[in-house]
């Protein structure tokens, strides 16, 4: 039997019985559709964590109060037990680190922001004049904080695109009063729409000096330290520097954790991307269980056409022949089944993509190819059964139960 006749065979079998057919394709296409969206938030979820971090600026080094046991790394240790605070004059130490460039003591904390009988809450970051360079914003309008002395305060604020727009509306902002908290200070800036960056909204923002944010929150304490190191080389001797003079300030002790950009980025690439993996191998039993599937339904229409598989080997049809004739038709469904899998997960992972714009749900190649791959292999794999047991029926005995 030719190749075009094997497939002719293949496809009026399959055609012969559609609910059978479309349930068998469905099951194949399950299993290819949950590789692509599964993966496709995995591999998102960890480009998602590397644009974050990746936004915060480059050539990083974070200093952080509280020291961390582990050897690397941890997200959990982002919280750590404070036994010393980190402070305004430990910031100003770290300036001699010949590997550091520029740095920035950063105040978090939540207040009011009014103006003209508007009110609102927003996120208010004390800092310097060097925020935005370490942390490469930009500006909309007006200018960034003063180059001034770290303990002065001066009243004045710089504000984020969304509450420009929320309290200004189409009015100028700059040179405007505002009341953050019980202070009142002056418009001087706007930063550019920049959205999220690592968890906190750039356009809902209030950057004070940093004096000025201690005393709204009655702290002399800082949140974090970003530092800029001179370049990527610099990155480690930058950390090394930070570390041994914030030890010898605290009396020989190191109860702070300096962490890396590099090193937050390339645990959390290992752990997503193991993750990955491992929903990629949950994904993949769906396929396997479709193979059996595929088999189960073979040995079905096995049974039901053994008149015909007589007749076939009647007429001089080898064994080879209706092996193929079977595999063909199990690849054939396979096939239809990974394709139509396919369109299904890169819909799927299209609608997560416009449900959450910023979530880059994109399957990795890998996935798609593992995924189609296993779906043709294992139809084929559990079609052999099916075929050997049609080549083996006596034509004789076939026949007779017609």
């Amino acid at each position: 039997m030719r190749a075009p006749d094997l497939i002719r065979f293949a496809r009026d079998a399959a055609t012969g019985s559609p609910l059978r057919t479309s349930l068998l394709v469905l099951a194949v296409a399950i299993g290819v559709a949950a590789v692509v969206v599964l993966t496709a938030l995995g591999d998102g979820a960890r480009r998602y964590v590397v644009n974050e971090f990746s936004s915060i600026g480059s050539n990083l080094v974070i200093v952080l109060p509280g020291r961390s046991e582990t050897g690397g790394f941890n997200p959990a240790n982002a919280i750590t037990s404070t036994p010393r605070d980190l402070t305004v004059e430990d910031a100003r130490a770290l300036l001699r680190g010949a590997a550091i460039r520029r740095l920035a003591p950063l105040v978090i904390g939540t207040s009011e922001i009014s103006v003209g009988g508007k009110l609102r809450e927003v996120i208010v970051a004390g800092t310097t004049s060097q925020f935005i360079e370490v942390r490469r914003l930009s500006l909309a309008q007006g200018r960034f904080l003063s180059d001034e002395d770290w303990g002065r305060g001066s009243a004045e604020a710089v504000i984020g695109a969304k509450i420009r727009d929320e309290l200004f509306g189409s009015e100028p902002a700059l040179g405007k009063l505002v009341r953050i908290g019980d202070r009142r200070c002056r418009i001087i800036g706007v930063l550019a729409a920049s959205g999220q960056g690592l968890g906190m909204n750039n356009d809902e923002l209030v950057i004070v000096p940093v004096a000025l944010a201690q005393a709204m929150f009655n702290s002399n304490t800082l949140f974090r330290i970003l530092i800029e190191a001179r370049n990527r080389e610099a990155i480690p001797a930058a950390k090394a520097q930070a570390e041994e003079i914030l030890k010898l300030r605290h009396d020989g002790e190191l109860d702070v954790t300096v962490i890396t950009q590099d090193g937050v980025l390339a645990t959390f690439d290992r752990l997503l991307g193991v993750l990955t993996l491992g929903v990629a191998g949950i994904a993949a039993i769906s396929m396997a269980v479709a193979g059996i599937l595929v088999m189960n339904v073979m040995l079905v229409s096995v049974a039901q056409r053994t008149a015909e598989i007589g007749l076939l080997k009647a007429l001089g049809a080898t064994g080879r022949t209706i092996r193929m004739a079977f595999l063909a038709e199990a690849t054939m469904l396979s096939l239809a089944g990974a394709v139509v899998g396919y369109v299904l997960g890169q819909a799927g992972a299209a609608l997560i993509r416009h449900l959450y714009p910023t979530f880059p749900a994109y399957p990795p190649t890998w996935a798609v190819l593992a995924g189609l791959v296993t779906a043709l292999a294992s139809g084929i794999l559990f079609g052999v059964a099916p075929a050997r047991r049609a080549a083996a029926l006596d034509p004789v005995q076939a026949l007779s139960k017609r």
